[in-house]
């Protein structure tokens, strides 16, 4: 088996721009064969995917994301600003019931990824929230005009591949449910 190069030696690291949300940083570094290279990186809150399953329904958000100019469904996510280390679980419960006025019974960690490790560090959980009851929502000021729907599991998948939902991570959360639990999910 060929032998793994080292990772390259960062040298020197500033923060270049910081919000409440996010700092992009720059990182100089050494390559193993000695030249030298810059690397931009995202820094951000670790981050929950929440899956809200209602017997053959999962609920979806809307809403607008400025870096695109559009609106998109997606599945409820975010992260708590500033908490570098926040329990998942309590994190997955706080979104699901920010954004949908949800409360699960039953919370189950499909998993850990990332948002894209190309430019981020930032790790997301994926939760499966099901017996869920219905409460009120609690919306942050960015997350005005949000809006809540329930779709057959089925038509989900379909909004998937027709473009509807264009959101990677929820593609992704969407993969490790039907990976993990199948029987959730009809048969293709």
């Amino acid at each position: 088996m060929e032998e793994v190069p080292p990772a390259p030696r960062v040298t020197s690291s500033r923060t270049v721009y910081e919000n409440r949300w996010m700092r992009l940083r720059e990182d100089r570094f050494v390559r193993a064969d000695g030249s030298e290279g810059i690397y931009s990186v995202v820094d951000k809150s670790p981050a929950t995917v929440v899956i809200p399953v209602d017997g053959d329904d999962v609920v979806l958000v809307e809403q607008f994301r400025h870096p695109v100019g559009e609106r998109f469904w997606e599945l409820p996510q975010g992260a708590w600003d500033g908490n570098e280390d926040p329990d998942g679980e309590d994190l997955a419960r706080g979104e699901l019931a920010e954004e949908t006025g949800l409360r699960a019974g039953r919370m189950e960690r499909l998993g850990r990824l990332f948002f894209a490790y190309g430019i981020t560090g930032q790790p997301f959980e994926v939760w499966l929230a099901t017996e869920l009851v219905q409460g009120e929502q609690a919306l942050e000021p960015e997350e005005e005009g949000l809006r809540v729907g329930r779709f057959g599991l089925a038509r989900a998948e379909e909004m998937i591949l027709d473009g509807t939902i264009a959101d990677s991570a929820t593609v992704a959360a969407f993969g490790l449910l039907r990976l993990r639990r199948p029987e959730l999910l009809p048969k293709r």
